[in-house]
């Protein structure tokens, strides 16, 4: 897809580049909130939360352009496209991601749509998913006596045709975070444990991680597949597989009953 821009023309507002973090809405940065509440039109992506979204003002537009596994709103050419126009005619044009928008969310390649149109930006990183789904979930993502190293990656390179470092990832004294892999749990599973990963290795699935519907699903390496099969597990979800999955029971802190508690004395003012 063309570009089109306005030619002798200049943009009359900014983009600003916004990480809406894991989905506690406690999370979100003091600049992100403060960005998001003066927007004049906000393009989401469907891994924000909806507390999220209810914080932008009534008086924005907003654009739903969020993609899911087969299940795309917006193609990216399209959402390139809203970015410049949006910008062409908007002072405030915030564009709000799930978690951080350079962590797996082709925050980069908007950015440099921005640039070749020459639209001034800025970056409001938030807590990436991996981050925050693990603090969530009580397992940390390195440990001196388990993991020395965490590797962050994403399940969909397999279905793009991008050969995967199998034998790098599977280094047991690494921690392996996986984003979008749920559907390819299966070639994950089997790739790890074809270069030489122990099949017990402990892994974990967390879903909805932050929120009040978070749930963990804890099993093995070569009970992968079947973990990201359950009916019960609800996108977005996210993989951590190594032996610091372990922790998960003696560090778990948070309670999901009790952050819907929490969630009904929320109030923004008294924060912001």
């Amino acid at each position: 897809m063309e570009l089109i821009s306005m030619p002798g023309h200049q943009a009359k507002g900014k983009v600003w580049l916004v990480g809406a973090g894991p989905g506690d809405i406690e999370l979100l940065t003091l600049k992100a909130y403060r960005i998001l509440k003066h927007a004049e039109v906000v393009l989401f992506d469907a891994l924000v939360s909806q507390d999220i979204i209810d914080l932008i003002p009534h008086s924005a537009e907003k654009i739903a352009v969020g993609k899911r596994a087969g299940k795309h709103s917006a193609s990216q050419d399209e959402i390139n496209q809203l970015l410049v126009t949006k910008a062409y005619t908007r002072r405030n044009v915030v564009r709000l991601k799930g978690g951080d928008p350079f962590i797996f969310g082709r925050g980069g390649e908007e950015l440099q749509t921005l640039v070749a149109a020459d639209i001034p930006f800025e970056v409001v990183p938030g807590i990436t998913a991996a981050s925050g789904t693990s603090a969530y979930a009580g397992i940390p993502l390195t440990h001196r006596d388990y993991a020395q190293g965490v590797t962050f990656i994403t399940g969909h390179c397999q279905l793009a045709g991008r050969p995967m470092d199998w034998q790098g990832y599977a280094n047991p004294n690494n921690t392996l975070v996986v984003y979008m892999g749920t559907l390819n749990a299966n070639i994950i599973s089997q790739g790890l444990i074809d270069a030489g990963r122990d099949s017990k290795t402990p892994v974990a699935i967390v879903s909805k991680a932050t929120t009040q519907d978070q749930q963990k699903f804890i099993g093995t390496l070569d009970s992968l597949g079947q973990l990201a099969a359950d009916p019960a597990l609800h996108m977005p979800a996210l993989i951590i597989i190594g032996e610091v999955v372990n922790l998960t029971d003696s560090l778990n802190w948070f309670n999901p009953q009790s952050a819907e508690a929490c969630e009904a004395d929320f109030s923004t003012a008294s924060l912001y």
